[in-house]
């Protein structure tokens, strides 16, 4: 027969297992992967807590924010005035934002795409874009080159369509990938290929360095380079939630995701972690 200490202790699980609830997590691919992992490690070192992550990309999970079907929503750009103001119109309020890791947007080509390791913004932009169509116009072999990307609901799409195409569309022949391993699934695959994606998927593909003008000398996507901003297209990733549901479980959770513990899984998936500075804010 049980004590009643151990009933007491029992009810009081079951109460904590109840309050804990589950906790939504919608949006970017780019950072689904990171996520997975947040939720995973967190469990284990809180049995009571349930996390539930899902991509679909940015804006779907914008989306989902607005209609109050997410607690949290992963983001790969900042949020838009217009879904601020559907958020404000939805729930009352603008949504609070944290930044949650740096990432070095990754350009890749095959892996036995020798001739080329290193191209310019305004190449880059030339290369998306179609303005250039052979890789012999970069110092390649003479074929054409093949350009995947990202679907338009992708905030990875969007944020590199601003800060390397200044917002010209992509070429018209442009393949669109469901996803950031799609893309670089669909490179290592192609050896005239080329796209883009975070730091944290370049498996099975070759990433190039980039220099902000042609002819000065490319920048690698690393760690110390993002940090100092020296690379050209560094950028935040971020979690956005509404302020009302910013306390208890899932304040809990976000404390944790911008702890030391939290941003050492940053860097073991192969993004890089906050500046110290910014985690407490």
């Amino acid at each position: 027969m049980k004590s009643k200490f151990a009933l007491f202790a029992a009810g009081l699980l079951v109460a904590a297992q109840a309050f804990a609830g589950t906790i939504t997590v919608k949006g970017s691919d780019t950072l689904v992967v990171l996520a997975q992992k947040w939720a995973e490690v967190y469990m284990s070192a809180h049995p009571a807590q349930k996390i539930q992550v899902t991509g679909g990309g940015t804006g779907t999970g914008f989306a989902a924010l607005q209609n109050q079907t997410t607690d949290l929503c992963n983001a790969s750009r900042k949020i838009k005035a217009k879904e601020i103001e559907q958020c404000v119109k939805t729930f009352g309020k603008r949504p609070t934002e944290y930044k949650v890791a740096l990432d070095g947007l990754s350009v890749y080509v095959n892996a036995d795409n020798a001739n080329v390791s290193s191209l310019s913004l305004e190449e880059l932009e030339g290369i998306f874009t179609g303005a250039i169509k052979n890789w012999k116009q970069v110092g390649g072999p003479d074929a054409p080159i093949t350009v995947y990307s990202r679907e338009n609901s992708s905030g990875t799409y969007e944020f590199f369509k601003e800060a390397v195409l200044k917002g010209k569309d992509f070429a018209s022949g442009a393949q669109t990938m469901p996803g950031t391993a799609a893309v670089l699934q669909a490179v290592a695959k192609d050896k005239n290929g080329i796209g883009y994606g975070g730091a944290a998927y370049g498996a099975g593909a070759k990433h190039i360095k980039v220099s902000v003008a042609k002819g000065e000398e490319g920048i690698e996507p690393n760690e110390e380079n993002v940090l100092s901003q020296k690379y050209p297209i560094w950028r935040y990733l971020f979690i956005y939630v509404n302020p009302a549901l910013d306390k208890g479980d899932i304040a809990a959770y976000l404390k944790w995701i911008r702890s030391d513990e939290g941003q050492k899984l940053v860097k073991d998936v192969g993004y890089y972690p906050l500046q110290k500075n910014l985690r407490s804010n």
